[in-house]
């Protein structure tokens, strides 16, 4: 019996070294594709129009491009299309939610990707609002979400609203939530990319700014 509790405890504490070792492991694991860019990470999701939308809203489409060197901010490159040229040019919030399922349109993608459970605007994928000039939307910003590690942001979606976000400050749950930003026009799944998408982006976003 002796025995027996014995190793009951030995296989206890192997289990939480293991487990340690196996979260250290994640925690540090850098992956292939950055190794061979030295140290840097690219990924992309390529905009469409929710499947579930009712007719008459607006049918977005475009890009959304990231660009992270470990251990440094992560860079997101916006190129969405689909909005009028007159008339609504309010700001459209744009955010990364939980999950890469588009199996019903930008609805199943879930809530805002909360991995701290903390408020909006806190959460990593809050990438706030824009408003889009003559129908296009064509930013740069840097973000808190991260490609590497234990909570990258691979595999799941971003998705831009049909309202403007209110920033948390809507007084009521819906604000502390999602920004009661409306309905979800269009969304992405993020998936890792080869550099070049991101150099050819970057470059016509750059000359576009020099020329402005």
């Amino acid at each position: 019996m002796r025995l027996h509790g014995a190793l009951r405890v030995l296989g206890a504490v192997l289990l939480v070294l293991l487990t340690g070792h196996q979260q250290c492991v994640s925690a540090t694991y850098t992956p292939p594709e950055a190794i061979e860019n030295n140290g840097t990470m690219f990924a992309a999701c390529k905009m469409r129009p929710s499947s579930t939308l009712p007719e008459g809203l607006l049918k977005v489409s475009g890009q959304v491009l990231f660009r992270q060197v470990e251990h440094e901010e992560l860079a997101i490159l916006l190129r969405i299309n689909g909005f009028p040229k007159e008339g609504d040019q309010g700001p459209r919030a744009v955010h990364i939610h939980q999950y890469g399922d588009l199996s019903q349109g930008c609805d199943s993608t879930g809530g805002h990707y909360n991995p701290k459970e903390v408020n909006h605007p806190n959460h990593p994928g809050d990438f706030g609002n824009f408003v889009p000039h003559q129908g296009k939307i064509s930013a740069m910003i840097t973000s808190q979400a991260t490609l590497f590690g234990g909570e990258s942001v691979i595999g799941r979606a971003v998705v831009i609203h049909e309202k403007v976000d209110d920033l948390g400050l809507g007084g009521d749950a819906g604000s502390l939530l999602h920004g009661n930003a409306g309905r979800r026009l269009g969304c992405c799944i993020i998936g890792i990319s080869s550099p070049k998408l991101w150099n050819m982006q970057h470059k016509q976003f750059t000359r576009r700014l020099k020329r402005n």
